[in-house]
């Protein structure tokens, strides 16, 4: 990758002053120029006094671990298809786990949540994460680089990057997207969610909730799931039920069905969710049912939701 020209439009390449919140997409073909891109930002966030996270998929991990050489060890390391295989974790979980563990100062990570194999029922949520980012960090002293496999990875994924990104990087420069719009890909991947084929339900109010747990915990050892699995899901569900009863008009219904599999299990209600940073946060600063979507967030190896003011969904998927 040549540096910048510095001519109208681009922004300095220079990797050791980066703007207060910077979250640049990283365009790459081959580990030549992944490493192009990705070796330089961590070394100049080391030699600056930086913290340094990197949170990649496991393929990836171990050449960046390669590539740096010593200055592995002053490094921390994510495998993110384990990490981040649940996008509504990755900004509670990962990135703000290690900002706010390093908050005296300036922070980089690199974080690559999408990845070629990520499933099309997996990629809304990852979208939405990747714009959600800069609601989080707006204005921190942060740098997240985010990488994306150029060779890999449809046009849709790459236009949504352009969109959730304010600063592209391509082999050849950086400059600012002219494509960036957050907010519009959060509504666009705010959407009805597709029936599934077959599914078990239950309705609830408040006085039934141990009725929820129970009809959870049956249905999906039918379905398949281990008991630890089964007891993720159980209290994932209970959280999600009791948010119905408390924030979502008193009431809700509760579905389960097995799908590519994993087993989901649907709570919908009459509510509306408006913090889009819901499930999110920090717990101390998770209001209304937001601690409930965090708890589930931290279990679940997927979460779904839309909302809207016709009521919310929330679909939790537990691999078997």
């Amino acid at each position: 990758m040549s540096p910048s020209s510095g001519g109208p439009g681009t922004l300095p390449r220079d990797p050791l002053v980066p703007p207060a919140f910077y979250h640049p997409a990283l365009f790459y073909r081959g580990d030549e120029e992944y490493l192009a891109g990705t070796v330089p930002f961590i070394r100049a966030g080391r030699e600056a006094g930086e913290p340094v996270a990197v949170a990649v998929p496991g393929d990836r991990l171990t050449v960046l671990r390669d590539a740096v050489g010593d200055m592995a060890a002053e490094v921390s390391w994510l495998d993110m298809s384990e990490a981040g295989r649940n996008p509504g974790r990755i900004i509670p979980g990962v990135l703000r786990d290690f900002a706010d563990r390093h908050s005296a100062g300036r922070v980089r990570i690199i974080g690559e949540p999408i990845w070629p194999g990520r499933s099309a029922t997996e990629y809304p949520a990852c979208a939405q994460h990747e714009a959600l980012i800069n609601l989080a960090f707006d204005g921190r002293d942060v740098s997240i680089l985010c990488p994306y496999d150029m060779s890999g990875l449809d046009e849709v994924v790459i236009a949504d990057a352009r969109a959730t990104h304010p600063v592209l990087i391509d082999r050849d420069d950086e400059y600012p997207s002219a494509d960036y719009a957050p907010d519009r890909v959060i509504r666009t991947y705010n959407r009805p969610l597709p029936e599934p084929a077959d599914a078990v339900t239950m309705t609830f109010d408040l006085d039934a909730l141990p009725l929820v747990r129970e009809f959870v915990t049956r249905w999906a050892a039918r379905l398949g799931l281990g008991p630890r699995a089964v007891g993720d899901l159980e209290l994932a569900a209970n959280e999600l039920a009791a948010n119905s009863c408390l924030h979502g008009g008193g009431a809700g219904t509760a579905r389960l069905w097995a799908e590519d599999g994993q087993v989901v299990c649907e709570i919908r209600d009459a509510g509306t969710i408006t913090d889009p940073l819901a499930g999110r946060r920090p717990v101390h600063m998770s209001p209304d049912g937001g601690r409930g979507i965090l708890m589930v967030n931290h279990l679940a190896d997927l979460v779904r939701m839309h909302t809207g003011p016709d009521g919310t969904v929330v679909r939790v998927y537990m691999r078997h």
